[in-house]
């Protein structure tokens, strides 16, 4: 009675779960290994794959992938630090009565110097307080007709924004101006 021949499931099976031999590649694994232990251990264990993949390729030595020096980096148990570093811009004032959309989501304007769109955005600048900018942008042209900066998100940073883009585009009797909901 003949065996039945194995199909190739079978054999990609008893691939995958044979015993490995070790070969030069595991030696090379292991030393690769302490290389990333050591660089990170160095940084204080905060850097990831991309970065202790660049300080291998600056030590010199056997050419590193960062998708390899991840994989090595699950297996022996390290991971660098994220930082999350989201800051809430606008805090509106639930109790307040909120401003119409005088615009009506129509981001277009016929003629310039007649609608504009504001935003305030975090500027995250090293030192012991944030930064904010707030925009005024002109609906017609695109471009920017003010903007300011301080380290606050108060009224003024706003007004200080208006206040410049009347400077440069003359009066603003009359402009429709609008910014999100907590502006």
């Amino acid at each position: 009675m003949r065996h039945p021949r194995p199909d190739a499931l079978e054999l990609l099976h008893w691939h995958r779960t044979a015993p490995r031999e070790s070969g030069p590649q595991d030696g090379a694994e292991a030393g690769l290994a302490a290389r990333i232990r050591k660089v990170h251990q160095e940084s204080d264990g905060t850097y990831g794959a991309p970065r202790i993949t660049a300080e291998l390729r600056d030590e010199g030595g056997p050419a590193v992938n960062r998708k390899r020096v991840a994989r090595i980096m699950r297996t022996i148990g390290l991971e660098g630090v994220r930082l999350r570093r989201r800051h809430r811009t606008t805090l509106a004032d639930q109790t307040a009565a909120k401003a119409p959309d005088l615009i009506g989501r129509d981001f277009t304007a016929a003629a310039v110097s007649r609608r504009y769109v504001g935003d305030i955005t975090y500027l995250p600048v090293s030192g012991p307080k944030p930064l904010y900018l707030a925009t005024v942008i002109d609906l017609a042209s695109r471009r920017l007709a003010g903007w300011a900066i301080a380290d606050h998100m108060r009224t003024e940073l706003v007004i200080d924004a208006l206040t410049a883009a009347e400077k440069t585009r003359g009066n603003l009797t009359g402009v429709i101006m609008q910014t999100d909901h907590g502006s």
